[in-house]
């Protein structure tokens, strides 16, 4: 995804539509990361992509509808294309909301296996695990004999941001507990996300841990931490006031309402941000804060262009989110591979990287 200007959705999903096996990934991504005018000019040339019919253009639908025509366009019989790699176990809860659902890939092999818990993005509106069914590195995954899961978790209209980032923590301790069921090593755990999933990656690599020995819920007795991350198209911190002081300021249209950042937390002003409370949130989701020489190694790919942002996807996927993460880890001795510095150039595929580093803890 190395391009000096990301091409608009609706012209991701012309190419989709002229020639399928071209780079079908990265448009899908594309789309995950539209913005909501992109998302509206796509609207206008594909109205069938409304779904719902109800004259607004989500990204589940687009990415929906952009399937349906690769799936069209694809002749029969291809021996080059995969079907869906069908979970050993499918929409599994491992929390009380229903969007607290997993799938998981068991990896063949002797032994206890590795895992990589694939996180979606989508702005933590819009998403699905379902993305990960067709991806060509849960393949590459199992094929080195590390098991894989995919996640859902709450959307912001659901729960405020340091709620969903906690379920995250509680799908990894989920996870944990299944190691004997599942065939799984509890010290080789890896998250892997692209843009919110990326973010909620990083914040599962550094925050401390939630284990509570003393819990009468024995999943609540297992460790959230994961040993490595992978981050696609980050954000450094989601202490969402930290952002100006790396970024610059952003733009008023970039806004989704008069009450950003606060709604991010489901706070009402500004205000409420400097409060005790507020800070404490604030705390809870600075990534950046929380990265300490204990933390797991991490691989990081912003690729897009280093200009001062003139989008709001640019702004939410600079690469100076990555630049500000390589120097909390850099400050801490923490491993940290970003995939466009020259100086920690090591690992340019995030599969190489984390089969390193689970074979090292072997």
């Amino acid at each position: 995804m190395r391009h000096a200007i990301w091409l608009s959705a609706a012209m991701a999903i012309t190419l989709i539509a002229a020639s399928p096996t071209f780079a079908q990934q990265n448009w899908l991504e594309r789309i995950d990361h539209a913005s909501p005018q992109q998302l509206q000019a796509l609207l206008s040339k594909f109205p069938k992509a409304d779904s719902n019919r109800d004259g607004t253009l989500t990204r589940d639908e687009a990415i929906a509808f952009a399937r349906g025509m690769l799936r069209q366009n694809q002749p029969p019989n291809r021996g080059s294309q995969k079907s869906r790699l069908k979970p050993t176990h499918e929409d599994v809860a491992y929390g009380p909301h229903e969007r607290n659902r997993l799938d998981f890939w068991q990896a063949d092999g002797e032994g206890a296996r590795p895992l990589v818990i694939f996180i979606h993005g989508g702005g933590f509106q819009s998403g699905d695990k379902s993305k990960w069914h067709d991806d060509a590195n849960v393949r590459r995954l199992l094929d080195e004999g590390i098991s894989c899961a995919a996640i859902n978790y709450r959307f912001r209209h659901q729960a405020p941001i340091q709620e969903i980032l906690h379920d995250a923590a509680h799908a990894v301790q989920f996870l944990r507990g299944k190691s004997n069921d599942w065939q799984l090593d509890p010290s080789r755990f890896a998250a892997w996300g692209g843009s919110a999933g990326a973010g909620t990656s990083l914040w599962l690599g550094c925050r401390d841990d939630l284990a509570d020995p003393q819990s009468d819920d024995p999943l609540q007795q297992q460790s959230s931490r994961v040993q490595a991350v992978v981050l696609m198209a980050t954000q450094a911190t989601y202490d969402l006031t930290r952002w100006e002081a790396f970024l610059g300021p952003a733009r008023d249209e970039w806004r989704k309402s008069d009450d950003d950042p606060a709604s991010f937390y489901h706070l009402t002003s500004a205000n409420d941000l400097t409060s005790q409370s507020g800070r404490a949130i604030l705390r809870e989701c600075d990534m950046l804060s929380w990265i300490d020489a204990e933390d797991a190694p991490v691989f990081v790919s912003n690729p897009l262009p280093d200009t001062p942002p003139t989008s709001r996807n640019q702004y939410l996927h600079h690469p100076a989110h990555a630049r500000e993460i390589e120097r909390a880890c850099n400050a801490c001795g923490v491993p940290c591979y970003w995939q466009q510095s020259s100086d920690r150039s090591e690992f340019s595929d995030p599969v190489a990287f984390l089969t390193t580093v689970f074979n090292a803890k072997e």
